[in-house]
């Protein structure tokens, strides 16, 4: 059976990297969990971590991880759903907002729940998801200040997500300015300006990192190790803490080029072979993992010298061309994986999840 695999040396090690890095420079350090997709074995071995604050996106996974580890702290990381604002107050300590009406049902549940809220207002920066306009920024706080058991606690902004608009000195140092005019015209203390993500991090080592920046929502480079603003690997950190495994359930040697009449797959593409290869034949295998899990531009086998050659709901087709090295039905072939990746794969209920301690 196929199974994606969490190292947890790789990730420990990743982990004080980034600790380190951000404790030299006084910045609060969240972790963004949504790529665990609430599996309890996985969030039960990061929470072994010295972590003091987590982000989901999934009210769900927050509940989870309440239960595992009551007392650290949680934000619900985009603006909460009318439907979920129970919820969202009873499991998340902190919340993004960028809507009125919604802050206002949250103030509302808080004081049901005899509770403070914290919030946190994203503002727009170019990236077009979540924020409030710049204009409207002013006028958004007046209100929210006013309302019963909320409190503010922070501002900030997302980038890259949706349109891949890179954070940069210019953008930052205008968040930093929004928390400024608000402080002033306030005379109230915003505690966190948060204007870091995984994408943000490269900024550090580049010394472009405003000063007022100390809050850090991070995911994907301490599972990935990944240096987002460049398309690269962070020196001295792991790639690889997840890894994907699939058995071969099928190895025959077959012709390289379909027989018959072409139409369009399961997916609905259509193909075109090079007829010098008809009559060629090499060693093809299937393996027990599909598009149902995961999309094949979403991973990539760890053999260089193997290709994958199509995949159908349930199965990807692997070239071994002449099984130079004698692959046979039942060893698994292992695959890196980039965020959506490991995302989707830990998201599927048909992959199995493994822990290695060594």
């Amino acid at each position: 059976m196929a199974y994606i695999e969490l190292d947890i040396q790789k990730l420990k090690e990743n982990y004080e990297y980034l600790d380190k890095l951000f404790r030299k420079r006084n910045i609060q350090f969240s972790v963004v969990t949504k790529i665990l997709s609430g599996n309890r074995m996985f969030l039960s071995e990061l929470l072994k971590l010295d972590i003091k604050q987590v982000c989901d996106s999934r009210v769900s996974n927050l509940k989870t991880i309440k239960s595992l580890k009551p007392d650290i702290e949680t934000i619900y990381i985009k603006p909460p759903a009318k439907r979920a604002i129970k919820s969202v107050v009873q499991y998340a300590d902190i919340s993004v907002n960028t809507e009125i009406n919604t802050i206002k049902l949250l103030s509302e549940e808080a004081q049901r729940q005899n509770k403070k809220h914290k919030i946190l207002i994203m503002i727009e920066l170019g990236e077009l998801r979540e924020g409030v306009m710049g204009e409207d920024f002013m006028a958004f706080y007046e209100v929210v200040f006013r309302l019963k058991n909320i409190e503010v606690i922070g501002i900030g902004a997302n980038l890259t997500c949706l349109y891949g608009v890179l954070p940069n000195h210019d953008k930052l140092i205008q968040l930093c300015l929004y928390e400024q005019l608000v402080e002033a015209k306030f005379n109230r203390h915003i505690p966190f300006v948060s204007g870091g993500s995984s994408v943000t991090i490269p900024l550090i080592f580049q010394g472009l990192l405003p000063e007022g920046i100390n809050h850090f929502r991070v995911g994907e480079t301490l599972f990935l190790g990944t240096d987002l603003y460049n398309n690269s690997t962070i020196d001295k950190m792991n790639p690889d803490v997840f890894s994907l495994f699939a058995e071969i359930i099928e190895l025959i040697e077959k012709p390289q080029v379909p027989i018959g009449e072409m139409g369009q797959n399961v997916e609905g593409s259509s193909f075109e072979f090079d007829q010098k290869n008809a009559g060629k034949r090499s060693f093809r295998a299937i393996v027990d993992i599909g598009l149902l899990d995961v999309e094949e531009s979403h991973i990539e086998l760890v053999d260089k010298d193997i290709n994958m050659v199509g995949g159908s709901s349930d199965m990807f087709v692997i070239d071994l061309g002449n099984n130079e090295k004698n692959y046979k039905v039942g060893d698994l072939l292992e695959f890196k994986m980039d965020y959506m990746g490991v995302l989707r794969t830990i998201n599927s209920k048909y992959i199995d999840k493994r822990v290695n301690y060594s």
